[in-house]
């Protein structure tokens, strides 16, 4: 059995921002992150905790990048878009799961991704390196409060 995690933990996710964007999350207030369907960003979601802190990237946005905060609202649970045979992330197979997340703020102006890996303090998070672009990926608290700062 996994040792509880007493400290908040920090992460990136992400959507297109023409399919759901930071603005939308402002309006919801919170919803819930489903279809995510790439093992590795299962397993994060599976660690994540209410009160864990996220960057909200846009990918596939002009410029691509880090829009605003959002925060773990619920402990992870069974995505129901996986049992939905209307929904496009239909799987029932496999033991997706999902989490709510909830709107923190929109940052003044995003942080592009060309921003990221220009700062030498930044360049080693995990979205500013080729091959690591996952939906959902761990984020240090360092490299968070560095986003958060600019």
């Amino acid at each position: 059995m996994p040792t509880p995690r007493s400290q908040r933990s920090y992460w990136l996710i992400k959507s297109e921002g023409d399919c759901y964007s930071i603005d939308d999350l402002r309006r919801d207030r919170r919803t819930a992150w489903t279809g995510i369907r790439n093992y590795q960003a299962r397993n994060y979601m599976r660690d994540m905790k209410p009160g864990d802190l996220l960057l909200f990237y846009h990918s596939m946005a002009d410029p691509t990048g880090i829009y605003g905060i959002a925060k773990v609202a619920s402990a992870p649970y069974a995505d129901p878009t996986a049992l939905d045979p209307k929904d496009e992330h239909y799987d029932p197979k496999r033991p997706w799961v999902c989490v709510d997340v909830a709107f923190v703020k929109k940052l003044a102006a995003p942080v592009s991704l060309a921003e990221i890996k220009a700062d030498p303090a930044l360049r080693h998070m995990l979205v500013a390196r080729r091959g690591q672009r996952l939906s959902v990926m761990p984020v240090e608290e360092a490299h968070f409060k560095k986003v958060e700062a600019m």
